[in-house]
């Protein structure tokens, strides 16, 4: 691309206004962190569809699903959560794409994504 049609760096930034993105964005990364262990304190240890109960050794199976598909939505009650295993929670995403493919939500490829 020719240097002149490059887009122009905007106005730059303080100190104090870096200084915050900063720890905006800091506090997000720690609340998406410490939704999954809130998640485990509040629910259990346990699969809320299939009822498999998990140990140390395999937690790292236990997901948590987020009820309205919001990531960013983490009420402290745990109210957008439950906690599925991998398997669970695969079938419930699956679920959802059959769902809008059935409905005709979802772009049909074999006819160029109408």
């Amino acid at each position: 691309m020719p240097r002149s049609m490059r887009p122009r760096p905007g106005p730059g930034k303080s100190q104090q206004e870096l200084d915050e993105l900063v720890r905006r964005m800091r506090a997000e990364q720690s609340s998406h962190e410490n939704y999954r262990e809130r998640s485990l304190r509040l629910h259990g240890w346990i699969c809320a569809k299939c009822g498999r109960e998990f140990e140390r050794h395999n937690l790292h199976l236990l997901t948590v699903h987020h009820r309205d598909g919001n990531h960013n939505y983490n009420p402290a009650d745990g109210s957008n959560w439950e906690n599925l295993c991998v398997w669970c929670h695969d079938d419930e995403h699956s679920r959802s794409i059959l769902a809008d493919y059935l409905r005709g939500d979802g772009k049909d490829e074999r006819r160029g994504g109408e």
